[in-house]
């Protein structure tokens, strides 16, 4: 492990800055034998609706207070793929680029997969290739607590401020709200393409 490495917890819809650093980076590494953290980037994701920010929340299934990410499975007692389907319709059905990229997304919300951490890397590899980011990411098999490269499992989080700040965009509803930074990655697809290089 050197410098131009980074390591990720897994994401669901990651926000912008979490594939700005991967972009940036010569190796990514995504964690994968660390324990299941609640209210955290893994099982949910910020959009901008015309209610303002709304998080996604992947609803799983609780059977220790210590559970491996990769054990986590998903919940599907609720039609929570239906629910978040809708929302982002709803919110981006008016975007520039939403008839551009739904059909890459839409999958993601009519296969069900047992488990989260599969669910995320299979829509993570996807936004890669739709960002135009030849990376593919080195999963972790055991869990290290000091790493030599950046660290980022626990810093890319909704209570935390934002590492890596970007320029403001046009947002579908900037006739209501003023810009909001740092949304799941998918808003900067929606309102911006990749007509221009990422971040």
């Amino acid at each position: 492990m050197s410098e131009g490495q980074v390591i990720l917890s897994t994401a669901y819809l990651p926000p912008i800055e979490y594939f700005a650093f991967i972009n940036e980076s010569e190796v990514f590494f995504l964690e994968g034998a660390e324990h299941y953290q609640k209210q955290s980037y893994r099982n949910r994701a910020n959009i901008m609706t015309g209610n303002g920010v709304q998080s996604l929340i992947i609803p799983v299934v609780h059977q220790s207070s210590k559970m491996m990410i990769r054990d986590v499975r998903i919940d599907y007692k609720n039609d929570w793929q239906r629910q978040h389907w809708k929302t982002i319709e709803s919110a981006y059905n008016n975007s520039p680029f939403f008839l551009y990229f739904q059909d890459y997304l839409f999958p993601f919300y009519q296969k069900k997969y047992p488990f989260l951490f599969d669910y995320n890397l299979e829509i993570i590899s996807i936004l890669l290739k739709l960002l135009r980011i030849k990376k593919d990411p080195v999963i972790t098999a055991s869990f290290e607590m000091n790493v030599s490269i950046k660290d980022l499992r626990n810093e890319i989080h909704p209570k935390r401020e934002i590492i890596k700040p970007r320029k403001a965009y046009s947002q579908v509803f900037e006739d209501k709200y003023s810009f909001v930074p740092n949304l799941s990655v998918i808003d900067y697809l929606f309102n911006l393409g990749t007509s221009e290089k990422f971040y």
